[in-house]
């Protein structure tokens, strides 16, 4: 039985870019601990596996840019974001690290790419803040080449029934503050949204922070 296709949520979407564009000013020091203990370590990881053999790639939810210091050398890179005000950020860093990469203001919901258009789609701690997380997938899926395969670096609800009931708990006030959610049931999500994984590596506690690897 195939999953109908969501429909995006006009003021869902307005909202969560509003609070990206609030934060954006102050993001980089608000995870500044996180990155430095963990997240770039991680990061660093995706990359390595992504390598430098596609021809394109995508990655959804640029952010700031906190990925493209470890961008491959001579591959095309397409990065888009929600946000503006985070995007205004990616386009300063990019200047400074001197990346001819293309730069777009676009919701991960509704890619304005053909069809098969990319080799790899990459998303590093983003599927806890779209909108409809499934939408987003299933955009993903559309605009991945057939034997096209995406890396996904993402945090969510943690496998302890116990410690999945006090995240759900947790959650709209973590919504509220950060924009992010932190029971997000990604694994299920992305069977629902016909991808195969191919591979899933637990890079935390309880399997909260997992590097997933999918294709078509």
């Amino acid at each position: 039985m195939t999953t109908p296709r969501p429909e995006i949520d006009p003021q869902a979407t307005a909202t969560t870019r509003a609070r990206y564009d609030r934060v954006a000013r102050i993001y980089d020091r608000m995870e500044g601990l996180m990155e430095w203990r963990s997240f770039r370590k991680w990061r660093s990881l995706v990359w390595e596996i992504v390598g430098s053999e596609a021809e394109k790639i995508l990655e959804v939810g640029v952010g700031t840019g906190k990925n493209l210091p470890y961008y491959p050398h001579e591959v095309q890179v397409t990065a888009i974001d929600l946000s503006g005000q985070m995007l205004a950020r990616a386009r300063q860093r990019a200047a400074q690290l001197d990346l001819n990469i293309e730069l777009l203001h676009m919701d991960a919901q509704a890619l304005a790419f053909a069809d098969e258009s990319f080799d790899v789609v990459v998303s590093t701690f983003v599927f806890c803040s779209v909108p409809n997380p499934l939408l987003g997938l299933l955009e993903i899926k559309r605009v991945l080449r057939p034997d096209g395969r995406a890396v996904l670096l993402e945090h969510m609800r943690p496998r302890s029934p116990w410690l999945g009931k006090l995240f759900d708990l947790l959650n709209p006030l973590t919504m509220r503050l950060s924009g992010a959610n932190i029971n997000r049931r990604t694994l299920e999500n992305i069977g629902k949204a016909g991808l195969e994984i191919e591979s899933i590596k637990d890079l935390s506690l309880q399997g909260i922070v997992k590097l997933i690897i999918v294709r078509r």
